[in-house]
Parts: C-alpha cells; sequence; structure tokens
C-alpha cells in the first residue's frame, strides 16, 4: 500500500472533495476519509483541505493507502434491462460533453421513494455513452409530466446546471390542456402554496392569508375549444411543487386534463386520454461550457391525440440549439 497523486480531471472541475472521493473511491467510508483529512494524510496541492473543498481542474491530491474496493456487486452498480435500455437512449434529444437532455416518457418517475423501483435514477447507467461519469440528475418533472429533462454529464456540468435552475436563470416553457377556458386569455398567476398531509398522501394548496411561500406563474391561451378546453403555454418563475398543477386548478378555475388529483372528477373530457396532459415543452439555459443552450421536445402519445381531438394545430418541434 503506497501513497499516490492523482490529478483532477476536467470533468470532475467544482465537485466537492468529500463527493470526489465517494465517486473513485465508493470503499472509503465518511469517518475514514474525514479522519483522513483532520491528521493532513489528504492534501491538495500539498496542503490541507476540508470535505467541502472545491476541486479546480490540474489540481493534485495525495492519496494515502486506501482499504481495497469491493467487488463491483458491492458498489451498488445498478442492472438497467436491455429494454429499458433501449428505450432510454431512444429518448435522448440532445447529447453533448456536458449535458443529455431527454423526452421523459409519460408515468416514469425520475427518483425512488416507497414503493417506487423502477425510476429514471436507476436507469442513467444506460446514459454514460463512455464516459466515466454517470449522469447527474440537475431538475425534477412529476412521474406523469412528459417532456424536457436535462441530465449533467460529469460533476462541474452538474454544478454549473443546479446553480442555473436555483437562480432562476433556466426558462422552463410548459404546454398543458385545460378542462375549460380561462377567462383571462393571458397573465400572471401569484398565488403562494403550501404542502399539507392527508388520507390520499402530501398535497399542494395555495394559501391566501400569506403564510404559504411564494409561487409565480406566467401563462397565455394559445388556442381553445370553444369553452371546453383550452392549450395553454405555462412559464412557472418559481418552482413549487405542484405549481402549474395547483395554479390551472385554483387561480383559474381550469384543472389540467387528466389531473385527478387536483382536478379530480372536473378533469375529464369525454373521448380523450385521462392521463395527465402537462408537458414540459422547452429549457433555455446557460451551459456548463458557455453560451446557451435551447431544447424542446415533441408532445408524447395521449397529448398529440387530444391536440388532433380538439382541433389544436400545434407546431413542430425546432432543433436543439446551442449559441454561443
Amino acid at each position: 500500500m503506497t501513497i499516490t497523486t492523482r490529478q483532477v480531471d476536467p470533468g470532475d472541475a467544482d465537485a466537492r472533495l468529500d463527493r470526489w472521493f465517494r465517486r473513485h473511491y465508493p470503499q472509503l467510508s465518511q469517518g475514514a476519509l474525514q479522519k483522513m483529512l483532520r491528521t493532513g494524510q489528504i492534501r491538495v496541492d500539498g496542503k490541507r483541505a476540508e470535505a467541502n473543498s472545491r476541486l479546480a481542474a490540474g489540481q493534485e491530491i495525495r492519496i494515502p493507502p486506501l482499504p481495497d474496493a469491493p467487488p463491483p456487486a458491492m458498489r451498488g452498480e445498478r442492472f438497467v434491462s436491455e429494454h429499458d435500455a433501449k428505450d432510454l437512449v431512444q429518448s435522448v434529444i440532445y447529447r453533448d460533453d456536458s449535458v443529455i437532455a431527454i423526452n421523459k416518457p409519460y408515468g416514469l418517475p425520475v427518483q425512488g421513494g416507497p414503493g417506487i423501483k423502477r425510476h429514471l435514477d436507476g436507469m442513467l447507467d444506460a446514459l454514460r455513452f463512455g464516459s466515466e461519469h454517470r449522469p447527474h440528475l440537475v431538475h425534477r418533472l412529476d412521474r406523469d409530466t412528459t417532456g424536457v429533462l436535462l441530465l449533467a454529464r460529469n460533476p462541474r456540468a452538474a454544478a454549473k446546471l443546479a446553480s442555473a435552475f436555483r437562480s432562476r436563470d433556466a426558462e422552463k416553457t410548459y404546454w398543458a390542456i385545460t378542462v375549460g377556458r380561462p377567462d383571462i386569455l393571458e397573465g400572471r398567476i401569484d398565488l403562494p402554496l403550501d404542502k399539507i398531509g392527508g388520507p390520499r398522501g402530501e398535497r399542494v394548496m395555495p394559501v391566501e392569508d400569506g403564510q404559504g411561500v411564494h409561487a409565480v406563474t406566467y401563462y397565455r391561451v394559445m388556442d381553445m375549444a370553444q369553452k371546453r378546453a383550452a392549450w395553454l403555454e405555462m412559464q412557472p418563475h418559481t418552482g413549487r411543487t405542484h405549481q402549474l398543477r395547483v395554479h390551472a386548478a385554483s387561480a383559474l378555475g381550469c384543472p389540467i386534463l387528466g389531473d385527478g388529483k387536483y382536478g379530480q372528477a372536473s378533469a375529464h373530457i369525454e373521448g380523450l386520454s385521462g392521463q395527465l396532459h402537462l408537458h414540459a415543452r422547452a429549457i433555455t439555459l446557460p451551459h456548463p461550457d458557455g453560451g446557451t443552450i435551447s431544447v424542446a421536445a415533441s408532445l408524447p402519445p395521449h397529448m398529440k391525440a387530444s391536440f388532433e381531438f380538439l382541433g389544436f394545430d400545434r407546431p413542430r418541434t425546432p432543433k436543439p440549439k446551442r449559441s454561443a
């Protein structure tokens, strides 16, 4: 067992030191890592470092003797079925050295939870495309919401993209079909929200006494089928859980088609699919390597069918675009 030195790869730039060790040396426990940092056995460019120190490309990390790595099966490597891997690769609508964008299908949870065994996060090894790094989730979509979902291909890109979403530098556009037509065809919804528990699980409710969290959505009606239904373009200025669904049902009085949670029995139109009609149409945000990236996703099959049934003339989906 010897002391070694390892140079930080450009793809690991901006990663925390402890997460860098977890990625490259999964056999090392957090307690053992903290002890090695505390005693100065681990150093960055010859200097002591903290677990939360941010790394830069080209820095040299002193690696003391470490315990042997466990067999691969013990390191949490995840099996992805051939069918799931094929479907996931086909869902990719943009890819470069730092970013992957997929068109998330209906009904696929982004992450695991109670009773959820099949989810996107468990399949991301299928999207390595030869990279040493596993793609990383940087934002979320509800299980039944379709459309653009971005993944970071390395830790540096993950930090940059996460920062863009936190600072609201990401411009997100959703399409929805609502049951009924809003009285005002374009506007701003400013309705605070709060999470509450209940017999059917957690729900998000509007709060008008100033006690909830700030939630703002901009919307406009793109087309309508008289007063029966409307096609809405919605842009969330804030990113609260179920924000668009609650704002549509409570503020506009027009629940999103198929939203049984917030629209209940009224979120139904005879002859149309009962699946949720909410689609993350496009995202524009700063690219981790500079410039701006814009990605749009085509509608899922059930929304295409509803557009045709209601006579909505959907525009073509533009190709992904990255500007300097």
